[in-house]
């Protein structure tokens, strides 16, 4: 079940926090609780997702893209990933995340985010996101001009890697 109230509580407690730019960082702080622990006592690796999601949107809500977006009725919606886990995160470890877009291209948002356990990197996750209205997925260019951000930095290479690697996947995949 989606956790809602961590959500909630998450939500509320950034909502006093400053404006960031788009490319500004959000940090914030998560503990791994008992039912986000898998048969092997860790950290489960769907649940990993919903902690990247607990930072991620304040993230959106402090750069003003939540507001945007809801003010023209369009979404936003995760159209890939890809996550890297490093070490074990076991029952009540102290986790600081760091999340932050790296910028864009023609049609998604790059966002970094990274879970650290006193000063480790225990994971590490590339994410694109689009926005999206009945018509299709809005430029991101768009998007960023309403949060008046000037144009996108260029884009590390790792990421451009992945995209360009990304995009030789077949679609829709073979049976």
């Amino acid at each position: 079940m989606y956790p809602y109230l961590r959500l909630f509580m998450e939500m509320r407690r950034t909502r006093d926090l400053a404006p960031l730019p788009v490319l500004g960082t959000h940090r914030s702080s998560h503990r791994c609780l008992p039912w986000d622990l898998d048969p092997w006592r860790e950290l489960n690796n769907g649940r990993t997702l919903t902690l990247f999601d607990l930072g991620r949107l304040p993230l959106i809500h402090r750069t003003g893209m939540a507001r945007a977006c809801a003010a023209r009725g369009w979404g936003l919606t995760v159209a890939g990933s890809s996550l890297r886990y490093r070490r074990r995160i076991v029952l009540m470890d102290r986790l600081d995340m760091v999340s932050r877009c790296l910028g864009w291209d023609e049609r998604f948002f790059y966002i970094e985010q990274s879970l650290w356990r006193k000063g480790d990197c225990t994971s590490h996750m590339l994410l694109r996101a689009a926005v999206t209205s009945p018509a299709g997925i809005v430029p991101p260019t768009e998007v960023a001009a309403l949060l008046e951000a000037d144009e996108s930095p260029p884009l590390p290479d790792w990421v451009t890697a992945w995209i360009e690697a990304d995009a030789t996947r077949p679609w829709p995949p073979t049976h």
